[in-house]
């Protein structure tokens, strides 16, 4: 590869580099001057979604506690319902027990 001329064998050519090597410089600085300002907002918008991913963090905090105590109330009341239903068919049991031994040994007795 060769390298690069210093200077170009028609002086014309040397005239019209000038103003492209300041049109590259003016580039190069504008877009020093964009990173900046893409740097400055990326840098705010980064603190303005921490601020609102802290926010809406905080909201669902609360909203999942307020839906463990409704579904922890919600379990109480379904394991006393469950008690209260165990105590009633432990007395239907009791109950219907001797009334199915009373009729089975009426007609064992009928028949017999």
């Amino acid at each position: 590869m060769t390298a690069p001329k210093e200077t170009w064998t028609d002086p014309r050519l040397n005239e019209f580099g000038k103003p492209v090597d300041a049109g590259f410089t003016k580039v190069d600085e504008r877009l020093e001057k964009v990173d900046k300002k893409i740097d400055t907002v990326a840098g705010e918008l980064r603190g303005e979604m921490k601020a609102g991913f802290e926010k809406a963090d905080k909201k669902m905090e609360g909203l999942f506690e307020k839906a463990d105590a409704k579904m922890d109330a919600g379990f109480a009341r379904v394991d006393a319902d469950i008690r209260e239903l165990r105590g009633e068919i432990k007395w239907l049991i009791y109950g219907l027990v001797p009334i199915g031994a009373t009729f089975i040994h009426s007609l064992i007795s009928w028949f017999a």
